[in-house]
């Protein structure tokens, strides 16, 4: 454990480099092509054994230890968001419109530097370690089902995954067990009305007045239709109907997202969702298009593994608060790993202390403290050499 901590300690600089490096050539989900060229090759000169294209862009990569042990499988994805960036930082995004603003180069950096250390360490290596490097988290589908199907679990034993949060100080790591993130789904909505002229309103079927009808009619899920014990969110993100100031709108178009943590509750929503769509539609006899998409479910983190994670982060150096965190409404596609092997996601604080404002993840001039990765790549070795 001295030997693997004294080596990623070493090789921090070039853990920055890389995280640098991939920032500056962010790419979107579903369209990434040199990034994952870059780690392949990564782990070719270490003499892992690499598969390419796994579940279309993804990359699985492996280290078989000298001894016999568990196949722990370590993960990170690596597409970037459609943020045009507004940092001044001399490594900003040298592609226009595209930004990492959510941490996933200094996840990709970390797991590389990771895989260099265990590798030096391979003859006391007990076990194989699969490094699954994803596609496309930011955008659903997402690549993690992908990669499953096309097997990088097959095998796999456990599964540790880790975001950087921007949000928390450098030196604290966040875990919970059980539900830890929300299912996020999203929905569109086109009620189909009928236009006309602005000062002939009985003529028409507004709808405006009919959709503005439906969003109000929308919050009463939450407050009146899901027990308050539980937890969901209907969230409206946008409502439009372009047209002229003196034309009542023909159609409106509606979309938004849902969180919700429980299985049952995120069927009740859908399902109240419908019911006022159509009810409210109906009575303004107006007709309607509701899609209900179902995206990420719930990230559900195993108790032993949690704890496991929970109890070893104490013990890293520059780690100094461990603490379990409240459930977060943001979505991810680790989800989809943790139903079918046992495993935790844990968060590694990347909030510099001496920065005067902190920007929240998706921000155009989000940014980390990259100590975070030093820390990060400690607890998933340290989870990897001690796992039985």
């Amino acid at each position: 454990m001295q030997n693997l901590f004294e080596i990623l300690d070493q090789l921090y600089e070039e853990a920055v480099e890389i995280r640098r490096y991939l920032h500056q050539y962010p790419e979107l989900s579903f369209e990434e092509v040199e990034t994952p060229k870059y780690i392949a090759n990564y782990h070719k000169q270490l003499g892992h054994d690499v598969r390419t294209g796994v579940g279309g862009r993804g990359v699985v990569a492996k280290l078989t230890g000298a001894k016999p042990g568990p196949t722990i499988a370590l993960r990170a994805d690596f597409d970037a968001l459609p943020i045009q960036e507004q940092t001044d930082v001399p490594f900003k995004s040298k592609n226009d419109g595209v930004m990492h603003a959510c941490g996933h180069d200094a996840h990709t950096a970390t797991l590389l530097i990771l895989a260099k250390a265990l590798n030096q360490l391979q003859d006391e290596l007990s076990g194989t370690v699969v490094f699954i490097h994803q596609h496309a988290e930011e955008y659903q589908p997402g690549g993690a089902i992908a990669m499953i199907e096309d097997g990088c679990l097959n095998g796999v034993d456990v599964i540790f995954g880790t975001h950087v949060w921007a949000t928390g100080p450098v030196g604290s790591v966040g875990y919970r067990s059980g539900p830890v993130m929300a299912a996020a789904d999203r929905f569109h909505l086109t009620v189909k009305g009928k236009g006309g002229h602005g000062a002939q309103p009985h003529l028409t079927k507004d709808a405006v007045v009919i959709g503005s009808q439906v969003v109000t009619n929308l919050q009463q899920i939450v407050s009146r239709r899901v027990d308050p014990l539980a937890s969901a969110v209907v969230s409206v993100g946008n409502f439009v109907a372009q047209n002229a100031f003196n034309v009542i709108a023909d159609t409106v178009q509606i979309d938004g997202t849902v969180r919700t943590f429980k299985e049952s509750v995120r069927t009740k929503v859908e399902q109240e969702m419908k019911r006022i769509v159509e009810g409210t539609c109906l009575a303004s006899d107006a007709d309607y298009d509701f899609n209900f998409v179902r995206g990420y479910p719930a990230v559900h983190n195993t108790e032993k593994e949690t704890n496991y994670v929970a109890e070893l982060a104490k013990t890293i150096p520059g780690v100094d608060d461990v603490y379990e965190i409240e459930p977060q409404m943001g979505g991810e596609d680790f989800a989809y790993y943790l139903e079918h092997v046992k495993g935790t996601f844990f968060f590694t604080g990347a909030q510099h202390p001496d920065w005067e404002e902190t920007y929240p993840h998706h921000h155009p001039k989000f940014d980390i403290d990259e100590r975070c990765m030093l820390h990060a790549s400690k607890v998933l070795g340290k989870a990897v050499l001690n796992y039985k």
